[in-house]
């Protein structure tokens, strides 16, 4: 960790660079607001077109990749947290758009899976998300963009390492 210089400045005591801090060059600041941006983008795709929310796409987009979770695996393949899933699985199921059925290996475990609307619906959105993801990354070059995702990655490694 730094060490914190302090100063006297007109009788206030300043710990390292806190004057000259400026929140629009802070990079986790700045990672809330490129997620903001891409993240709106996407939402102009699945909300319009199928009224879905972030956490109903995310969870279509994991099932329609694995075709039958349970809950819990769904939080661990989306960064979402229990309750949001939660939420998500009864929105979609009062959309018509996921079943919910028990394993017929284990009875006490409910699966997921997307209904034939919720896999015309997954099925209509990923061409467009894809064509989105070519517009985000356009003028990057394919080296650029694997820079880009592994950097992606080792500051999220970092991050991890340090929340412990």
């Amino acid at each position: 960790m730094a060490k914190e210089a302090a100063s006297e400045l007109d009788g206030e005591t300043v710990h390292g660079d806190a004057r000259a801090f400026d929140l629009r060059s802070f990079f986790p600041y700045l990672v809330r607001t490129y997620y903001q941006a891409v993240s709106a983008s996407v939402t102009q795709i699945y909300g319009p077109l199928h009224g879905l929310s972030v956490s109903e796409w995310r969870t279509m987009a994991v099932l329609g990749s694995h075709r039958v979770l349970s809950a819990s695996e769904i939080v661990e393949r989306s960064s979402m947290d229990r309750v949001a899933v939660s939420r998500a699985i009864k929105g979609l199921r009062e959309a018509g758009l996921l079943k919910r059925d028990i394993d017929g290996d284990d009875q006490r475990r409910a699966v997921l899976r997307l209904t034939p609307k919720g896999s015309a619906v997954f099925h209509d959105l990923v061409p467009r998300v894809r064509a989105l993801e070519e517009d985000l990354l356009a003028g990057l070059s394919a080296k650029e963009r694997q820079t880009l995702l592994s950097l992606m990655a080792r500051v999220r490694d970092n991050a991890l390492s340090l929340a412990g």
